[in-house]
């Protein structure tokens, strides 16, 4: 039998807790050996939730001893989601880093650049390309279902009027926080990997809640080279939600309510090798057609554990990374691109 590999985790936060310890802690031929955090409150959290992990005070302790380690995962706030990687880097262990994988595209690009010279696998935890939606659009876009796609219209919108203090609130640019960077990785890495690459970019970036110190409500228009146009909204301060998901094609159209079920169930206490998982309700189901003739289509479930089982596949020699890391540094540069749009008022071009 080969032994699990085993598994640094940076942060305990929602990130930490609610995403990465339960995949990795689910996922055969994982265990989470070690989680860093200082945090009094969240020490007994990790003792309560996952018993068999080694508590850690300070991130430095895993670098002196790469070793005792085979995969390093980076759920840290996003100011160090940068030296943190690169700290793995240099130990010569592979890491996952959440997203955004920095603030700017130049620093994801030599971090990117430093790994491949060493040799060290890295990725990136694009989680929203397994959301059940998405795996559904992606099906339906590649059968042809839609006819010729014109436009993609996505959405992450919520009603959170009152600003929570904490990180994602700083302006610090090394936070990297705001709607844009926080929603807009995962909608604009959604929108290329259906539709490809990007000619140029239009965005409307605002702060409408007294005090913000950063972007929470926002628009990118991406022109693909192919000619669909992606439209992405990002909002804390929808009163009332749109559509998820809304796919335009010259034959039909594909239209999803509501965020993926995986967030909640994870939120929760669930676990994804419990049975049942990701699966959506039929009245949740997307809807497919014209009107007048629409019918619901099974949304196929979510399965954010797949990128833990791909990447301990990839670790082995078995298999490509889950996540290209040069794809997070695309859709970083094209974030810079949106708040710079936004800034001049002009639409952009993507260099190529």
């Amino acid at each position: 039998m080969v032994d699990a590999l085993r598994v640094g985790l940076l942060g305990y936060g929602i990130a930490g807790r609610v995403f990465h310890a339960p995949l990795i802690a689910a996922t055969p031929g994982l265990r989470l050996h070690a989680v860093v955090t200082a945090n009094p409150d969240r020490r007994e959290q990790v003792r309560r939730e996952h018993p068999d992990a080694r508590l850690v005070d300070d991130a430095d302790l895993l670098w002196r001893t790469p070793q005792a380690l085979d995969l390093v995962v980076v759920a840290t706030p996003n100011r160090q989601h940068l030296p943190m990687a690169r700290a793995a880097v240099a130990a010569g262990l592979p890491v996952v880093v959440d997203k955004p994988l920095a603030a700017t595209a130049a620093e994801g690009r030599a971090l990117v650049d430093e790994a491949h010279r060493r040799g060290v696998p890295l990725t990136v935890f694009q989680n929203r390309r397994w959301d059940g939606d998405f795996r559904t659009a992606r099906r339906l876009v590649a059968g042809g279902e839609l006819g010729r796609v014109t436009r993609f219209e996505s959405r992450f919108e919520r009603w959170r009027p009152a600003i929570k203090p904490g990180w994602r609130e700083s302006a610090a640019p090394g936070e990297a926080g705001g709607a844009l960077y926080d929603l807009g990785a995962h909608l604009v890495d959604q929108a290329v990997q259906l539709f490809g690459p990007v000619r140029t970019v239009y965005a409307e970036v605002d702060r409408r809640r007294p005090g913000a110190l950063v972007d929470d409500d926002a628009f990118v228009a991406l022109t693909h080279t192919g000619g669909v146009r992606s439209h992405l909204w990002m909002s804390a301060v929808a009163a009332q939600l749109g559509p998820r998901m809304r796919i335009l094609g010259d034959r039909a159209a594909y239209t999803t309510y509501g965020l993926d079920v995986q967030e909640e169930a994870l939120r929760a206490g669930g676990r994804p090798d419990t049975p049942g998982w990701g699966e959506v309700p039929p009245e949740r189901h997307g809807l497919l057609g014209v009107d007048g003739d629409l019918r619901p289509v099974p949304t196929k479930p979510g399965r954010y554990q797949d990128f833990y089982a791909q990447l301990a596949t990839a670790l082995r020699g078995g298999g490509p990374l889950p996540v290209d890391p040069a794809d997070a540094v695309a859709t970083v540069e094209l974030i810079e691109l949106a708040h710079r749009s936004a800034a001049e008022g002009v639409v952009l071009p993507v260099s190529s």
